[in-house]
C-alpha cells in the first residue's frame, strides 16, 4: 500500500523495503504489527537490511521471519538471547537482534536473558510486553498484573500463590555489563514515535560496539484480554503503564553522548 498526497504528489507512506508484502497472523488490534513496522523502518533508514539477521522467538511472533525480508534463523523456546549470541560472534559485523515476547523472554527464556545481559553481549533485544501468553491460549504469564483474570489464573492473579509480575527493564538495568535498557509503549502515535527512536538508539548502540541493548514495548492483545482492540489501548494506558513505567532503566554515558539520527 501507498497512500500519497494528490495535492503534492509526494508519498508519504509505504511499507517499508524491510517488510515482506505478506499478511500477518496477528489478531485485529494486536500491536506486533506495529512493532514490526518500526523495527523495519528503523533498519532501512540506518542502511542495515542487507547486513542484518533477526532470530525469532517462539510465541506469537514464531512466524516473524516471514515478514521482514532480511536473513532470520528460528530459535528454540526462550533460546533466542543464546543464539544471537552465537550469530553476533560468527558475524560481528552484522546487526543481531532478537524479537522475543513476555514468555518467550520472562519465563522459559529467563536464564538466556539475563547471561546475555550479563555478559554484555552485543545484540539488541526487542521485547514485547502484553501481560499474557498470546499464542497457547492466553494463560498466566510471569508479566501478568496482579488481578489480572486469564485461562490459568481465572479468579485473577493471586500474588499470596502465584507472586507479583516480574518486570525485566529493571531487572536487567541491575546488570552491570547491559548498556542501553529502556520501556516504551505502542498505544497512541506520540508513545509510537518515542518506540521507533529507543529502537534506533538500540541498534546505534550495536553498531558502536558499547553492548547489550533492550527495548522493551508494552503491546496490546485484545483477543486473549477479552476487550476490543480500542478498549485494549486504554488497558495499556490505565493498567499497563503504572504498572510498568515507560522510561529509560540504564543508559551508559557513553549511550547519552552518542547524536543519533532521529534520537
Amino acid at each position: 500500500m501507498v497512500i500519497t498526497d494528490t495535492q503534492n504528489a509526494k508519498v508519504v507512506y509505504e511499507r517499508p523495503e524491510s517488510l515482506t508484502d505478506i499478511s500477518t497472523h496477528y489478531c485485529p488490534g494486536c500491536t506486533h504489527g506495529t512493532a514490526h513496522r518500526l523495527v523495519a523502518e528503523v533498519l532501512d533508514e540506518m542502511g542495515r537490511r542487507e547486513h542484518s539477521i533477526g532470530v525469532a522467538s517462539v510465541g506469537c511472533s514464531v512466524f516473524s521471519y516471514n515478514y521482514f525480508d532480511m536473513d532470520f534463523v528460528q530459535a528454540a523456546h526462550g533460546r533466542a538471547p543464546a543464539m544471537a549470541t552465537g550469530v553476533k560472534r560468527v558475524f560481528p559485523d552484522r546487526t543481531v537482534y532478537t524479537y522475543q515476547g513476555d514468555g518467550d523472554l520472562a519465563s522459559i527464556g529467563m536464564a538466556e536473558i539475563m547471561h546475555a545481559a550479563g555478559r554484555g553481549e552485543n545484540i539488541t533485544v526487542v521485547f514485547l510486553n502484553n501481560a499474557i501468553y498470546g499464542m497457547t491460549g492466553g494463560q498466566m504469564a510471569p508479566t501478568t498484573l496482579p488481578g489480572m483474570k486469564t485461562t490459568s489464573s481465572p479468579l485473577g492473579r493471586d500474588v499470596e500463590t502465584q507472586g507479583m509480575p516480574l518486570k525485566m527493564s529493571e531487572i536487567l538495568a541491575t546488570l552491570d555489563a547491559t548498556a542501553y535498557v529502556v520501556r516504551r509503549s505502542l498505544h497512541n502515535p506520540a508513545e509510537i514515535r518515542k518506540a521507533k527512536k529507543a529502537l534506533r538508539t538500540a541498534f546505534e548502540v550495536q553498531e558502536r560496539g558499547l553492548g547489550f541493548s533492550m527495548v522493551e514495548l508494552l503491546s496490546s492483545c485484545p483477543t486473549n484480554w477479552g476487550i476490543n482492540p480500542l478498549e485494549s489501548l486504554t488497558f495499556i494506558e490505565d493498567k499497563m503503564v503504572p504498572a510498568y513505567p515507560l522510561g529509560d532503566y540504564k543508559v551508559l554515558e557513553a549511550v547519552k553522548a552518542m547524536k543519533v539520527k532521529g534520537a
